[in-house]
């Protein structure tokens, strides 16, 4: 059984584009944020919850940035979702961004980034990268996909400092856990369909339970995807501080059913005022899969910012 996410509007092309970046250390709490799974929030409410959230210690002790990892590129798109056709049980993910100097209160106009690798352990932009074990080829999947976008986005926070993704649960790659990569932006615009200037206030990543994580890689597509799965425990950058390490809180859509998909949320009290290297505290450099990895520099075929976003409507 798998869910699956459907956009047939994209053309598939089997470019690998590498564009490097580079974010670094600076601030982050994150705390679970309930009412951020309302489809739908009065300012009433809204107010509430970012009052009740301020009176939280963890939102009020900054967390400091963990590696952006190997498989990091510019330009992705603003989109809520990412998923470009890649099959997967899908994730909805609720974030709110608040000001942790200022009382927890929301951060309109932040710009919130992803980006994760597919159901077999690849990122879009190093689909020859070895994700460990036994796969098949990224290219057997039979999506729509960009190879150089899929499952990467920016959305910009609202009023209430909150954005929503639209994405498939993550794979994983040896010798990592499951994780998604973040990035917090402040100051910038939307321009061209990506986002562009300011400043990144926060780099890190989001982490998953390992009995959710290890009962949905029994499903189709993760199953074709064999080997030795790295809990939490064992990874080298989630450091066992629950949500305050990123954990994410997960809620199924139907508990009886995990192919349904999941939804999952966080607050991320960021400090408006730092910059992030993406360099971390993070140990092992974001885990580099044993064989393919990028080099860091794009290939001579690799498409260009304005030519990406062509290819995938914003929304």
């Amino acid at each position: 059984m798998t869910g699956n996410h459907k956009d047939k509007t994209i053309t598939r092309r089997r470019a690998i584009a590498v564009t490097g970046g580079t974010v670094a250390a600076g601030g982050l709490a994150i705390a679970g944020y309930q009412s951020a799974f309302a489809d739908t929030e009065s300012t009433a409410d809204a107010t509430a919850t970012a009052s009740a959230t301020s009176t939280s210690s963890a939102c009020m002790t900054l967390m400091t940035s963990v590696t952006e990892g190997p498989y990091y590129l510019d330009g992705a798109l603003v989109r809520k979702d990412i998923t470009e056709g890649k099959s997967g049980v899908p994730l909805t993910l609720r974030l709110t961004v608040v000001d942790a100097t200022d009382g927890c209160t929301p951060v309109p106009g932040a710009a919130v980034e992803i980006w994760h690798c597919d159901a077999w352990g690849y990122y879009s932009g190093y689909t020859t990268a070895n994700p460990g074990g036994s796969a098949p080829a990224e290219s057997e999947d039979g999506s729509t996909a960009n190879d150089a976008t899929y499952l990467r986005g920016y959305q910009i926070a609202n009023g209430n400092g909150v954005v929503k993704f639209e994405t498939i649960f993550p794979g994983w790659y040896t010798p990592r856990t499951c994780h998604i990569h973040v990035k917090v932006h402040t100051g910038g615009e939307k321009e061209d369909g990506t986002y562009e200037g300011g400043k990144v206030n926060y780099t890190g990543q989001f982490f998953f339970d390992d009995d959710i994580a290890q009962e949905i890689f029994t499903l189709e597509p993760y199953a074709k995807h064999s080997g030795s799965y790295t809990t939490l425990d064992n990874d080298m950058v989630y450091d066992g501080g629950g949500a305050s390490s990123g954990l994410l809180t997960l809620k199924a859509v139907h508990k009886k059913d995990p192919s349904k998909g999941y939804k999952g949320f966080l607050t991320l009290g960021i400090d408006p005022d730092a910059e992030s290297t993406g360099a971390g505290s993070g140990g092992g450099g974001g885990g580099t899969p044993p064989s393919g990895a990028p080099t860091g520099e794009p290939p001579s075929d690799a498409p260009s910012e304005s030519a990406t976003a062509s290819t995938s409507a914003s929304s």
